[in-house]
């Protein structure tokens, strides 16, 4: 086995992040307004073997290119960002928002004179209904309406080795349309299904499917196929319970 990635202890990590923060800060000076940790790491979840993932933010006018590398035995990410584009970014919502929006929401300070990261770490969740209705409707078209043509295509194909890999496409664009619906976000990428099982609203079928994925059970092709058509007509009628409608009656233009 190689010896990387490798094992540090959380006290290691944390004593490079207040190095990076010292030599950003020798480098910049006050064109840096705010360093906030985010991941695992910020939220005391980390494993041995988990990176150092850092958002550092800049004034307006002020811009750093960002770094991602091994510095052995650490892999470290460094985000920059200006105020004006951080702001915005945080308060985005697309079809990765649960996802992603806990890289602003879970930011603990490590450097922040002016506690901007306050704000910012409220502003994942200042998005309106109308957005999120919205991104839902498009990704449905985008994503599993698209992978759900395929794995048909495939079944009658008799490609049954496609439709382990169209279950689990299929099963994660669900976990993100379930964190949209539910106006929340996930811990990490990690715990995804887990803590979307638990979410009120979900989808019929959507359980089953993820029983399967998530225990690797995808052997059994036909089982395979009858839970994606499960959970695809669960989704459209989840889909209708909550009014968002995805299909035109007319040509767009």
């Amino acid at each position: 086995m190689l010896p990387y990635p490798a094992p540090t202890t959380r006290e290691e990590k944390m004593k490079l992040v207040a190095q990076i923060k010292d030599r950003l800060l020798q480098l910049h000076g006050d064109a840096i307004l705010a360093i906030g940790l985010y991941g695992s790491l910020a939220q005391g979840i980390d494993g041995p073997y988990s990176d150092i993932e850092l958002r550092v933010i800049t004034k307006d006018g002020f811009s750093l290119p960002g770094h991602e590398f091994i510095y052995p035995p650490f892999k470290i990410e460094i985000g920059m960002k200006q105020k004006r584009e951080a702001m915005r970014s945080a308060a985005t919502v697309d079809d990765s928002w649960a996802i992603k929006a806990g890289a602003y929401a879970h930011l603990q300070a490590i450097y922040d004179p002016d506690r901007l990261l306050d704000e910012i770490r409220t502003r994942p969740m200042h998005i309106s209904d109308e957005a999120i209705r919205d991104v839902m409707r498009e990704f449905m078209i985008w994503e599993p309406y698209e992978t759900m043509g395929k794995i048909r295509n495939n079944k009658l194909a008799g490609n049954h080795g496609y439709l382990a890999l169209g279950a689990k496409d299929l099963a994660w664009q669900s976990a993100k349309l379930i964190g949209l619906a539910n106006k929340t976000f996930y811990t990490t990428r990690a715990r995804t299904y887990e803590e979307s099982l638990q979410m009120p609203s979900r989808p019929s079928g959507y359980d089953e499917l993820i029983e399967l994925v998530t225990r690797g059970q995808l052997h059994d092709s036909e089982l395979v196929y009858e839970r994606c058509e499960h959970l695809w007509t669960g989704l459209n009628e989840w889909f209708g319970e909550m009014g968002i409608e995805y299909k035109l009656d007319k040509l767009p233009f």
